[in-house]
């Protein structure tokens, strides 16, 4: 379904504007945003030491620094609490300070729709003077105040329902008479089938906005049969939002604040568009300023520009994890070691480490586009992949575009019982 452009089908003018605009736009702004990284936060202070700001003027430019990993930050935290030295703003200077998994601390900065998530709310439908029926958590994880904070914004009061309490949640509903829901995706079907039972109106809603899990194709039936308009959006907890869906349905284009690269899986390397990889983003945020921050989510850029009339980049939303770690012969193998493996050899294009049994012990192939094997390469590959995992492996060659376009690095084949 393509989406009808209207006055007031945008949330504001950034949205439209021509993509060079954008990126220009974007560019100016980050070595400035490198700056004040290098000078408000500890952490960024050494990551980024020597580094000149106004030289990172380019996207080439950025893909040169350092990526700081989300599934570091458990640890780079415990040496320095509570936020590792990122924060640029103290725990006392800040409005709310929230856990999430790992434990990660994240800081909510005092400024009006902090997370940025209004204008994926807008783009859903939300409009002033309508009601949020908010079910994501409002306790250590930021998810509730994320929504909260972009329905104020847009104009919109907030019943703040939490999680769980599935009656509850329908007795409110049916007295309250939202426009919209806010959750995971399978929760609102849920409270549906629940007021089924009881036979509870719950005509009033009309949209929704999940997140926080996959969208599954059922799920996303049955609120269409419903006559429900559910649109899903891409967001963490460190960063905020990413990338929204509109009433096109093609795609989750990017935020207006951020600037996002795809790499391939354990590097900093950007690849080519349309090809799967690891989400990295750099948020305008003068508060939190990461910097090409590796959300360890799986993603690809798609082409063109929505048709809904929203000018900027999409990508094709969540395509699973990143962190391809594996163990092989009692030994780890990470995604980051095979791409060194492939950095040693130019003339390979993609490569995939293949893991299953064989003779009741495991084995690992290196799978290597090539187009021109030349003399000795798979001899050379395999010799790479045991200098660099301490294992040895088989290497097959094979044509270039022959490996799936699934963001894998590491694909592990055996089959383990619980």
């Amino acid at each position: 379904m393509q989406g009808t452009v209207m006055a007031n089908s945008f949330y504001d003018d950034l949205e439209t504007r021509s993509a060079d605009a954008r990126e220009a736009a974007l560019l100016a702004a980050l070595p400035e945003q490198i700056h004040l990284a290098q000078r408000s936060t500890p952490a960024y202070g050494l990551i980024l030491a020597g580094i000149d700001p106004m030289s990172i003027a380019s996207r080439e430019a950025l893909a040169a620094l350092p990526v700081t990993r989300k599934s570091n930050l458990t640890e780079l935290q415990g040496r320095e609490p509570p936020f590792g030295g990122f924060s640029a703003v103290p725990p006392g200077g800040l409005a709310r300070i929230f856990a999430s998994p790992g434990p990660i601390f994240d800081p909510e900065a005092r400024r009006a729709d902090y997370w940025r998530f209004a204008r994926a709310l807008f783009a859903t439908g939300l409009r002033t003077g309508d009601v949020l029926h908010n079910c994501f958590s409002y306790h250590f994880t930021p998810a509730g105040s994320m929504f909260e904070s972009g329905a104020h914004a847009l104009g919109c009061a907030v019943f703040p329902a939490g999680t769980g309490n599935t009656e509850l949640q329908v007795q409110a509903i049916a007295a309250v008479r939202p426009a919209a829901y806010a959750g995971t995706p399978d929760y609102l079907k849920i409270i549906l089938e629940k007021a089924d039972e009881t036979g509870a109106d719950l005509s009033s809603l009309r949209l929704g906005h999940v997140t926080g899990g996959a969208f599954m194709p059922d799920v996303k039936r049955f609120y269409q049969n419903r006559g429900l308009e559910v649109f899903q959006s891409y967001g963490t907890a460190d960063l905020g939002m990413v990338a929204y869906e509109s009433a096109a349905r093609e795609g989750l284009i990017l935020d207006e604040h951020v600037i996002v690269e795809i790499v391939r899986p354990g590097t900093g390397d950007p690849v080519a568009d349309g090809e799967v990889g690891e989400i990295v983003v750099t948020v305008l945020n003068r508060d939190y300023p990461l910097v090409r921050f590796a959300t360890g989510d799986l993603s690809a850029f798609m082409p063109g520009s929505s048709p809904c009339g929203r000018t900027n980049r999409r990508i094709r939303g969540w395509l699973g994890r990143a962190d391809q770690t594996t163990k092989v012969k009692g030994m780890f193998v990470h995604a980051g070691q095979i791409a060194d493996v492939l950095k040693r050899h130019p003339e390979v294009l993609r490569g995939r480490l293949v893991v299953d049994r064989a003779d009741g012990a495991d084995a690992m192939v290196l799978k290597a586009e090539a187009a021109d094997t030349g003399t000795g390469l798979a001899e050379s590959l395999a010799a790479s992949l045991t200098s660099v995992t301490k294992l040895k492996g088989g290497v097959e060659i094979v044509s270039p575009g022959t490996l799936p376009n699934d963001g894998k690095v590491i694909e592990d084949l055996r089959k383990y019982e619980g």
